[in-house]
């Protein structure tokens, strides 16, 4: 996997409270300014996203590109963090971001973005992790932001992002009542991408159409 471009992630503590400060790219939208869409990226790094950051900032989004991996045991402090710096940027319209999380940060959008009703219009995410959610009826009884998951049936990577805990994930939302939609995509494998080591062209081109219609939905853009 290609090894993350993106600049150190730090954390400072003062009396318990967690002040992040993260690298990130922007992407802005052709008309200037855009609502924001916050990418977050999995192990392979931000600049393994840049590709896909760009097509959803060519839809009419500021799209900001986060490194998922100092984020990854923050609990939801470097998500938050990433989504309140992404709405300061010079080309943000004000408003509710759209979340788009690949594998780790996939992930990390899930299991965090889905509790903020206040600051997130709805989740995107691209065969996330899932193994780590241990409680998924407690989970799907929580989520309060609508989710799209994309999942390769033949994902087999690190056992992290496998379809069966898709699936599971999927009916504990519908039992709970949340909206929460799930597409899995056959003979398709983690990091479809492009650019990813498993490159699916078709896989990808029908995720990202859908992707747009479901920011489009969330964001009114």
């Amino acid at each position: 996997m290609i090894i993350s471009r993106v600049a150190a992630f730090c954390v400072v503590v003062f009396v318990g409270v967690a002040t992040v400060s993260q690298a990130q790219q922007e992407f802005p939208p052709p008309q200037g300014k855009g609502r924001v869409v916050v990418v977050i990226s999995g192990r392979s790094g931000a600049g393994h996203y840049e590709t896909a950051a760009r097509e959803i900032a060519q839809l009419g989004y500021d799209v900001v590109l986060f490194d998922g991996n100092p984020m990854e045991g923050t609990h939801g402090e470097g998500v938050k963090a990433a989504i309140v710096q992404a709405q300061s940027m010079p080309h943000a319209l004000p408003g509710k971001v759209g979340l788009v999380g690949f594998s780790l940060g996939g992930g990390l959008s899930l299991y965090y973005g889905t509790q903020w009703p206040d600051l997130v219009a709805g989740v995107v995410v691209w065969y996330p992790a899932t193994t780590f959610i241990k409680d998924v009826p407690g989970f799907a009884g929580r989520l309060q932001v609508p989710v799209l998951m994309f999942a390769g049936e033949k994902d087999t990577y690190r056992g992290c992002c496998l379809v069966a805990n898709a699936h599971t994930l999927a009916d504990a939302a519908k039992a709970s009542g949340a909206q929460f939609e799930l597409i899995t995509y056959p003979k398709t494998e983690h990091d479809f991408v492009k650019g990813g080591s498993h490159y699916n062209a078709q896989t990808y081109s029908d995720a990202l159409q859908r992707t747009a219609e479901r920011l489009k939905k969330y964001l009114g853009q």
